[in-house]
């Protein structure tokens, strides 16, 4: 019997058999549509927004194509538009009051694109990165593309980082700790007190990534502190995915603080980096369709009617659901410690979560809020048949 040579590596083999329980939720409601029909099956399973881009950003998408200005397609400095990034970092720079000029500014093919950036610029093998639990499963992902090793750190009682606990987990090949507020997918807002605090034990050469794409969605009026001002070792990964419901365009950037002692070198490497990852360039028109709009926002007011609607009820079933402060993921904890199982309870009333193992944290259950109210009130009845089967 001859023996079959395996043409995929080993490492994408076991990283494809760990893949992401969002994605495998996903495929499971695809086959539980084809079994019950669409209008029986509830998913709560993926972050795809269900709102259409505001119209500032379809407006910014029409002039872009109407002008068609020379060049518009063509190669480009591989850190993007020079007129972008300047209109980027003038923006930024309003609100961080932080000295920011294009030359801070690297556009990349949304934040997914500008985490992998900065870790294929500043990871050896075998170098750490920190992530918070739980934390967004890709993020393991990212990191192992670049030989790097997954540290996670456990957060507290109410998801805030656990100050000490990270500064127990930093090692001598400590690079990085990737910060995600509003968080994916507990909903948290990190406050001030604890970002200055956090910024208090970060030594030198370790980079804080702050990956933000939710911050324009926070509810009940909040608005999230400003990352870079309060943690001087921090980079900004930026997407307009969630703020603009457009996360096929992949359009973001990476923003490299000029007060960073190694600015310019990491400026340079991640340029470099962005271009032999493959990306060359963020894409040309979505860059100029963000310069022209780069504020436009979708409006959280349907998101807030869906999470007040959810967690009201589920509380009232009596589900451990506390209110998300931003994003548009509810974080309950499940009825019994086995998740996975509950979420097998869950399924067979037709409503698809994602368990909370997904995430790095057992117990608990993450719902997307971007299906549409009237499908979450007729889910209800099935999530309130699963807990009592549970008592």
């Amino acid at each position: 019997m001859t023996t079959q040579t395996m043409t995929i590596s080993c490492s994408i083999a076991e990283q494809m058999e760990r893949t992401s329980w969002i994605r495998r939720m996903f495929e499971i409601g695809i086959q539980l549509r084809k079994e019950r029909g669409a209008s029986n099956v509830f998913d709560f399973s993926l972050g795809n927004p269900d709102v259409e881009p505001p119209a500032a950003v379809i407006e910014a998408l029409r002039r872009v194509v109407a002008e068609n200005r020379p060049h518009t397609h063509g190669y480009m400095p591989n850190a993007g538009f020079p007129g972008v990034r300047a209109a980027i970092a003038g923006r930024l720079a309003e609100r961080t009051g932080l000295p920011f000029t294009l030359d801070d500014i690297l556009m990349t093919a949304g934040a997914a694109g500008a985490i992998n950036t900065v870790l294929k610029a500043v990871l050896d093998p075998g170098d750490e990165v920190i992530v918070l639990n739980p934390y967004f499963p890709e993020y393991r992902f990212y990191i192992e593309n670049h030989c790097g090793r997954v540290v996670p750190v456990e957060t507290g009682p109410d998801f805030q980082p656990d100050i000490a606990r990270i500064a127990a987990a930093i090692t001598p090949r400590t690079k990085a700790l990737i910060l995600n507020s509003p968080n994916n997918p507990t909903g948290v807002v990190y406050s001030a007190d604890v970002l200055r605090a956090l910024d208090r034990i970060i030594p030198e050469p370790v980079l804080v990534i702050s990956d933000e794409p939710y911050r324009p969605l926070t509810f009940d009026g909040l608005t999230p502190p400003e990352t870079l001002p309060l943690l001087r070792r921090a980079v900004l990964a930026w997407s307009w995915s969630k703020a603009m419901a457009i996360p096929g365009e992949r359009i973001g950037y990476l923003a490299i603080p000029p007060r960073l002692p190694e600015a310019a070198e990491l400026r340079n490497a991640c340029t470099f980096a962005n271009r032999i990852l493959g990306y060359i360039n963020a894409p040309a028109i979505w860059q100029l369709v963000v310069a022209q709009a780069p504020d436009a926002a979708i409006d959280v007011a349907p998101y807030q009617a869906r999470r007040d609607l959810l967690c009201d009820a589920l509380t009232s079933m009596g589900y451990d659901a506390p209110r998300p402060q931003g994003t548009f993921y509810v974080f309950p904890k499940t009825p019994i410690p086995d998740d996975v199982a509950f979420i097998r309870m869950l399924q067979a009333e037709g409503i698809l979560a994602v368990p909370g193992a997904g995430f790095g944290r057992s117990g608990y259950m993450r719902l997307s809020l971007t299906i549409p109210l009237d499908s979450i009130e007729r889910s209800l009845p099935g999530f309130e048949r699963a807990i009592r089967n549970c008592q």
